[in-house]
């Protein structure tokens, strides 16, 4: 194999509003915690148990920003998809410090909104995602269902596949 793959999948939930800070550049990051959790019942003793991860999600994409600013809040659900970042910087104490966050970068990440439209006032399933295809056109919104995944997205058309097939 001659290159390699860095893409995190995640579905869970806000541990924390998202948080929006405006870089040097001016360019604004929006960040969060997403709690995944795992469970499982215990063969000894029939009790069920539940294991939390905590991911520091970075959003610097503009558009995904401004959906996680509008309709994420603490405890919302969605599906997330970026690649790993680890950084270093210098904490207050002037320790050095390491970070592994989970970076949707500015033409790259998707974000999709699971909670039901009753839960945050929208559609069930929304997406949003960004293409790097074409300059990186942003695809929009689109709800549907049970089906959690968004349309191909490419030069600034979003393909709507929920066609009535009889196959």
């Amino acid at each position: 194999m001659s290159g390699s793959v860095n893409k995190v999948i995640l579905v869970g939930n806000l541990g924390r509003d998202p948080e929006t800070r405006t870089m040097p550049s001016g360019d604004k990051m929006v960040s969060f915690s997403l709690a995944t959790t795992e469970s499982w019942r215990d063969k000894n003793s029939g009790e069920r148990k539940d294991k939390t991860e905590w991911h520091n999600v970075v959003i610097f994409n503009e558009n995904l920003g401004r959906v996680a600013e509008q309709y994420c809040k603490k405890g919302s659900k969605i599906y997330i998809e970026g690649q790993l970042q680890t950084r270093e910087y210098t904490d207050k104490d002037g320790n050095q410090r390491k970070s592994t966050e989970v970076v949707l970068q500015r033409f790259r990440g998707e974000l999709t909104l699971l909670d039901s439209r009753n839960s945050r006032g929208g559609e069930e399933g929304s997406s949003f995602e960004r293409s790097s295809d074409r300059g990186g056109s942003f695809g929009g919104q689109r709800g549907g269902g049970n089906d959690r995944r968004p349309a191909a997205v490419g030069g600034g058309r979003s393909l709507d596949l929920d066609d009535d097939i009889p196959f």
